[in-house]
């Protein structure tokens, strides 16, 4: 079902809630920006701070964690390919293949690193509404010459809608395949086309539906935009960010 999709909008009082758009976005953007250079220890306090939001918005880890799956199986790929490819003292000599110490420690924190974007970004969605992402994204473009803000702002807002109805098309594509006895088959390369081309046509008719109902409601750019509510704690959040940017950097 689409409500159990982490990725979707869920409706809840919390703080994050209650926070304006626009400094939720800012917070993504810093967190993000933090993680590039962090080492085992920060990362590990974001994964902390990250766990603590995820239970005020009601998401459970192991929900979470089932839904990412695929994601975590492209992140122990990332790891393997760095623990094979850096150089180093070697733990694993296998048909001459090396695992060394060095790249799997860059690989597992290479990892992690992805990992907590994933989930911060998890957050982010989970507790904003489509339509202030829009509005938020277009507030942050106004600035910048020559960029059509209300334009880029529908895109965004799009594609991070699409995100999850995607996902959940993938999963009754896969079921579907699993219910006519497709999981017998062997061949990768044979599952993999199975579930891709279903799965491209079911998105493609979403898109041209989507554009006949924003047609059919006679949609353009030149509209009101809702307005910000702010929670009035935007200061505070804005502040901790930055201190734990420094933090960051310092760890």
């Amino acid at each position: 079902m689409a409500a159990l999709n982490p990725f979707f909008f869920k409706p809840g009082n919390s703080i994050l809630h209650c926070l304006d758009t626009r400094c939720k976005f800012f917070l993504v953007c810093v967190v993000s920006l933090s993680l590039l250079k962090a080492d085992f220890i920060a990362c590990f306090i974001c994964l902390g701070i990250l766990i603590f939001f995820l239970k005020q918005i009601g998401l459970r880890a192991w929900e979470t964690l089932k839904h990412l799956r695929y994601f975590i199986l492209f992140l122990f790929f990332i790891l393997l390919a760095r623990a094979l490819t850096i150089p180093g003292d070697t733990l694993v000599s296998l048909y001459n293949m090396t695992i060394s110490a060095q790249g799997l420690y860059q690989g597992c924190l290479v990892a992690l690193r992805f990992f907590l974007v994933m989930v911060t970004g998890l957050i982010f969605s989970a507790t904003t509404r489509p339509a202030s992402l829009k509005s938020a994204a277009q507030w942050y473009l106004k600035p910048i010459p020559f960029v059509p803000e209300k334009r880029v702002a529908i895109m965004i807002s799009l594609a991070l809608r699409f995100l999850p109805l995607i996902l959940n098309q993938a999963r009754e594509t896969s079921d579907a395949i699993d219910s006519r006895c497709g999981n017998l088959q062997k061949n990768p390369v044979k599952r993999f086309i199975r579930l891709t081309l279903p799965l491209l046509k079911k998105t493609f008719l979403s898109a041209d539906h989507l554009v006949l109902a924003m047609e059919a409601r006679c949609y353009c750019e030149d509209r009101t935009e809702p307005e910000f509510e702010p929670s009035g704690k935007e200061r505070s959040f804005i502040i901790a960010g930055l201190g734990f940017w420094l933090c960051m950097l310092f760890l």
